[in-house]
Formats: structure tokens, C-alpha cells, sequence
């Protein structure tokens, strides 16, 4: 299961209106949707604009309105910190806040993207910083990736019940926490985050490497901008949900920290990063590698950079990673095709996305996202220009009319339109239609 983040758009003029995915040469992901069955899938719900938080939750088996407490757990959890009872965890990123009007204004949410090196530095400086008022209440933060990090408070009587201090937009005042009930509990955790967010300002500051990218021109970290505010969610492992074996790899700090939640095994793709950087062959190679070890039924590898495109609203981006993910699908179909023959297993390959993101808007969107899912060995056939045909098995049949990946196609697949907590179902009836059947 390959997860393209943020793979659905619109039409855009300057591409003849049309999307980038119907503008990009993605022969492998056509050859998934020829050779198998297509739909379009609202991630977690018609006309909703979702996170990939609450979005791949939903695919996932659990209904986000159950058992989501709030992004910050995940994205700490994923970049390595421990999360027990009673903490709380924000997904911050570091960010650039204009003093100069009077006001306290975020000029920039994203002080950088490339901020490995600074990243890291700036985290260590922050890390056990003391809330004034607050001595029984310790801080941690862990570098994630690009401007990302995760923030971990620790101590007695805290609550998730808040908001940030993330205006979620450019150009907008920098937001004070809120209590989003009257206990005592949140009432006093806004106040701590209130304090912590002035202390991290003042200490970046002064920081040589803002004085540095001041003197350079360079827009400054001088300000972590909290949000989604959660614990660690409770709730039954993948496995014991599904009753499959399943490992991840997924570098992206959010989508690894949901993972460790649900107890699914992660794996490590060297040079595999949440970025335009990403090696995405090493993800490839690194699923080939697991299901050859025989103890998994399920991969699910993830890749952020589209997402990233979009929000930067860059077309040429957007289409170029696209075309270099659609050469990593042949790369995975082929061996996961030598790999069955080996062993005798019947793989099936899926792609979809976890939400929209336009490269006019520059945000997520609700616009439903494309999923096709196939037999590998009859997407190989394709791939070589062999004839496709009907995948016929005792109880259906394995394949529709649809002959390419995106958003427009989508719409003629045999799935129809579908929510993302119908995936499973979808992908587990199709596996066992292909055990039982035979591949024309």
C-alpha cells in the first residue's frame, strides 16, 4: 500500500486545466489502474478538508471522531519521545514572528524548510527549559524534520483540552492558548503554554544562529508555534483490529508516531526522509526486504513530498515527484513479482493519498483522491505491454474499465466513490479474491 501525500489537486490553467496527475507520465500507476480496480475515496468524509492525521486513521480501521486526541502526541511520539499517562504533546514548527508593528504577527509559519542543521541546535537549546511558575512541569523537544519538531510537557494535572498558538496562516497575530473547558486542569495547562511559548521566544532571540540569519537576510526561528494538542491514544493494536501483520515505513514523524500507536511494526529506509530530499528507491528496496523476511501481510510505505509541493504551490514540483514516484512503484511491482515467484504468494499493489492538496491553494482540500489496487503480476504484464484482461476469480471479477491513476478517471472505477474507513474492506476482499482466483 503506497500512500502519496497529499496526491489529489484540481485543474490547473497553466496544465491546459487539467491535474498534475493527469499531466504527469506515470506509466506504473496507470499500469495499477488498468490492471486492477479504481474509485475515488474521501479520506475521512465528503466535503471535509482532513489532516493526515485524522485521514489515515480513518483508513486505518478507527474512526477518528472516537479515538483522535489531537495530532502533537503522534508527531512526538514519531520523532522518538517517550509519551506517558498524563503528558501532553504539541507538533510545533519553528517559525518566523514579526515584532515590529506592535503586534505579534507570524510573518512566515515555516521559518525554513531547510532546517536540518539548525533544527536539531535550536531544539537542545529549548529542551528542559523552565516554565516560570511551573517548576514540577519539565519540557522536551525532539527535531522531526524540515521546520518540524515535537513538544512533550511532563507533570502533574495537565490537560489536552486547549488550543495553540498556531494561526494556522501566514500574516496572522500569533494566538494566545485557550482553555476549551473550565476544569481547573485546562485552565492551568493554557496558562503554563502561555508562559513556555514567551520563554522559547526569548531565548531564540538571542540565539547566535538567528543572529546569523538575521545578518544574512535569512527569515528567523524565532518562535515555536504550537498545535494540536493530544495524549497518546488508547485504543486496539492494527493487528488485533484487522488480524493482519503490518509494517510501515514512513520517515515523516506524524504518520511513524501513529503507527507506534497502533502498534505497527516501523521500518527503516536509509537516505527515506519526510522531504524533497528522500531516497525513494531505499523505500522501495526496504519493503522488498521485509516482505522477503515472510513475517508481514501488509506494507504500507508513505511519501510526504507532495504534499509538500502543494503547500509550496509549485506545479513543477508537484509533477516531478510524482513522475519519480511512479518510478519507484515499477521498481516495487517488479520485485514484489520476483519475490511471488519465489514463494508462491499472490501480491496485490494499492495507491491512493490521504487528502488534497492544490498547488492554487497551497493547503489540504476536501476533493476526494484516487485509489486503484491490482495484482502486481498483472500490472508487470501490463507494464510490458501485454494485453490487459479480466482478472476472473470464483465470487468477482479483479478489474474495471478504468486504464489511468487520477483524479478524473477515478470517477468511471467499479469502487465508486467511497470514505477511507472502507479501505480495509475494500483492500482485505480483494486479497482474498486473488488467493483463491487465477490471473488471466
Amino acid at each position: 500500500w503506497v500512500l502519496i501525500d497529499g496526491v489529489g489537486d484540481v485543474s490547473v490553467p497553466e496544465l491546459g486545466r487539467k491535474t498534475p496527475l493527469q499531466k504527469a507520465k506515470m506509466p506504473a500507476c496507470d499500469a495499477i489502474a488498468a490492471s486492477g480496480v479504481s474509485g475515488l475515496m474521501d479520506p475521512v468524509q465528503a466535503g471535509l478538508a482532513c489532516g493526515s492525521d485524522t485521514a489515515h486513521l480513518s483508513m486505518f480501521g478507527y474512526d477518528p471522531r472516537r479515538y483522535y486526541r489531537g495530532r502533537g502526541a503522534f508527531e512526538t511520539m514519531g520523532a522518538g519521545l517517550e509519551m506517558l499517562p498524563g503528558d501532553i504533546a504539541f507538533k510545533c514548527n519553528f517559525a518566523t514572528l514579526d515584532c515590529s508593528r506592535g503586534g505579534k504577527r507570524v510573518a512566515s509559519r515555516r521559518a525554513d524548510r531547510q532546517f536540518e542543521n539548525e533544527g536539531p541546535v535550536l531544539c537542545a537549546l529549548l529542551s528542559g527549559v523552565t516554565v516560570p511558575g511551573f517548576p514540577e512541569h519539565t519540557v522536551t523537544l525532539k527535531y522531526a524534520t524540515e521546520h518540524r519538531c515535537g513538544l512533550r510537557v511532563r507533570g502533574p494535572g495537565l490537560s489536552d483540552n486547549i488550543t495553540g498558538t498556531d494561526p494556522l496562516k501566514d500574516d496572522l497575530e500569533l494566538r494566545s492558548s485557550q482553555p476549551l473547558d473550565q476544569s481547573p486542569e485546562a485552565l492551568m495547562t493554557s496558562r503554563i503554554v502561555n508562559q513556555l511559548s514567551l520563554v522559547m521566544t526569548d531565548l531564540l532571540e538571542a540565539h547566535p544562529i538567528n543572529l546569523a540569519r538575521t545578518k544574512e537576510g535569512k527569515g528567523v526561528a524565532n518562535v515555536v508555534l504550537l498545535r494540536g494538542c493530544g495524549a497518546r491514544v488508547r485504543v486496539p493494536t492494527f493487528k488485533e483490529q484487522h488480524g493482519i501483520p503490518m509494517f510501515m515505513i514512513a520517515p515523516t514523524c506524524l504518520i511513524r508516531g501513529l503507527g507506534i500507536s497502533l502498534d505497527i511494526t516501523i521500518v527503516e529506509a536509509k537516505g527515506g526522509t519526510g522531504d524533497y530530499n528522500t531516497n525513494l528507491d531505499s523505500k522501495a528496496d526496504a519493503a522488498l526486504k521485509t516482505f522477503e523476511e515472510g513475517e508481514y501481510d501488509l506494507g504500507f510505505l508513505h511519501v510526504k513530498a507532495v504534499d509538500d509541493a502543494g503547500h509550496d504551490k509549485s506545479i513543477e514540483l508537484k509533477l516531478e515527484f510524482l513522475q519519480k514516484i511512479d518510478t519507484m512503484m515499477a521498481r516495487l511491482a517488479q520485485g514484489l513479482s520476483e519475490l511471488g515467484g519465489k514463494t508462491g504468494v499472490r501480491y496485490a499493489l494499492c495507491v491512493t493519498g490521504d487528502h488534497s492538496t492544490p498547488v492554487k491553494y497551497g493547503d489540504h482540500s476536501c476533493e476526494p483522491v484516487p485509489f486503484s489496487l491490482c495484482s502486481v503480476d498483472s500490472m508487470v504484464e501490463c507494464l510490458r505491454g501485454g494485453e490487459r484482461g479480466e482478472q476472473s476469480s470464483p465470487g468477482g471479477f479483479l478489474c474495471d474499465s478504468v486504464c489511468r491513476f487520477d483524479e478524473i478517471s477515478a470517477v468511471q472505477g467499479a469502487l465508486g466513490r467511497f470514505q477511507g474507513s472502507e479501505l480495509m474492506g475494500v483492500v482485505k476482499r480483494f486479497s482474498r479474491l486473488l488467493a483463491r482466483g487465477t490471473p488471466n
